[in-house]
């Protein structure tokens, strides 16, 4: 049984423990883990996943559907009289990254990989959902929402326009992830928003081409852009209110292939970060207006694709105290950090907490040796000790919400 199970200095005692039933699968999980792990998929592509958690959720007794958001797998459970319905979803996507940890249960598919820890997400709910449908005390309605394609490719939106709340109602939806740098086995909560919304932009600079050598003869597309990467970085300094979180960032320039040929077009790639709507918006009207200003200056033109991502997550206030209060009276203040700072990554359970009031929190996945690198990096690895903390504290939301 892991540590953090031990010795809890507040809270109610007797909710402290983790539920037996889950400690004595902690093998179980941590072998699953790590079979997924070793087989990663990327987003639409989770067919061995879903096909595995459909599998699973079937031999418990849930009421398996298919096919939503394409290899999207809802398990749900009724019991007793109740009227209240709960949702809880686990992303199960992997990424296009190749594996360097080395570890004996490392990809086993080059240039994929679980570099954001939904193999553990999605193992810490089939645990709950085994335990919820064997020892589980709820009256009312589980929805467990296995999803497809977190990563950039709007899984959560496809669900739901395939009609998720439609045939799944819930009162009240709760998503969690791994967060690396706090504290194994520690809870994060905020209500309001917690994480930022992700807008990409794509920048096309046109002026004419020519020889290196007689560059007034030309029209330098490179000055042009490099003057407006370095005033796109003047909108957030001195535009954005300095309370207010805003980031552009230029992430990819592309331009020219011979050091004496001025090219005739520059491609440029934002990402564009906010926390709040109005300043989404704010963001979108300067840079398309330095953009453009930019490249007259310089006597080139400029084409802009904004594309529109990720909105912010923003966590319904009720339901977030709600949440919190399970896991502090289950754990006590010591594992629980309430309001915890914004992240400024996006996520799109953003769109299933537009439809449906709920809340997004972090689960611990520690710092430093044994304790994971940050997200989306080739060294990264979920980290197990969080799976039974985390499937306990879906057991004890869903008892607690469905009385």
């Amino acid at each position: 049984m892991l540590s953090h199970q031990m010795n809890q200095p507040e809270g109610d005692m007797e909710n402290s423990v983790i539920p037996p039933g889950l400690g004595a699968s902690e093998e179980e999980m941590i072998d699953l883990r790590r079979q997924l792990h070793a087989r990663p998929e990327l987003g639409f592509e989770e067919f061995a996943t879903s096909d595995l958690v459909a599998k699973r959720l079937q031999e418990w007794g849930y009421e398996v559907h298919r096919g939503l958001g394409k290899t999207g797998v809802v398990g749900q459970l009724k019991r007793g009289d109740g009227k209240r319905r709960i949702g809880i979803r686990a992303d199960m996507d992997a990424l296009p990254i190749h594996e360097l940890t080395n570890l004996p249960y490392a990809s086993q598919t080059p240039g994929k990989m679980h570099a954001c820890g939904h193999d553990g997400h999605t193992t810490i709910l089939l645990a709950a959902a085994k335990y919820l449908a064997h020892e589980g005390s709820f009256n009312g309605t589980l929805n467990l929402i296995f999803q497809p394609a977190e990563e950039g490719l709007g899984g959560a939106k496809k669900m739901l326009e395939d009609g998720l709340f439609d045939l799944f109602p819930c009162d009240a939806v709760f998503g969690m992830h791994n967060l690396p740098g706090l504290d194994t086995g520690k809870f994060g909560f905020r209500p309001g928003p917690i994480q930022a919304s992700s807008d990409t932009v794509i920048i096309t600079v046109k002026g004419r081409g020519g020889h290196g050598a007689v560059p007034q003869k030309a029209i330098d597309p490179i000055v042009a852009a490099s003057h407006i990467v370095v005033a796109l970085q003047t909108i957030v300094s001195r535009t954005v209110a300095p309370l207010e979180m805003a980031i552009i960032t230029v992430g990819s320039f592309h331009a020219g292939d011979a050091p004496n040929v001025i090219p005739e077009t520059v491609e440029l790639r934002l990402s564009v970060r906010a926390l709040k709507a109005e300043v989404r918006a704010l963001l979108r009207e300067r840079i398309i207006e330095v953009v453009h200003a930019q490249a007259a200056v310089h006597r080139a033109s400029a084409t802009i694709d904004y594309r529109t991502g990720n909105p912010m997550v923003v966590n319904d206030v009720e339901m977030t105290r709600f949440a919190q209060q399970v896991a502090l009276d289950w754990l006590g203040a010591d594992r629980v950090v309430v309001d915890m700072d914004p992240v400024t990554g996006s996520e799109d359970f953003a769109y299933f907490l537009e439809q449906c009031r709920g809340s997004y929190l972090f689960i611990g996945n520690g710092d430093g040796e044994g304790g994971c690198m940050s997200h989306h990096n080739p060294h990264y690895d979920f980290n197990d000790e969080c799976l039974t903390t985390g499937a306990g504290f879906w057991v004890k939301l869903a008892e607690k919400f469905l009385v």
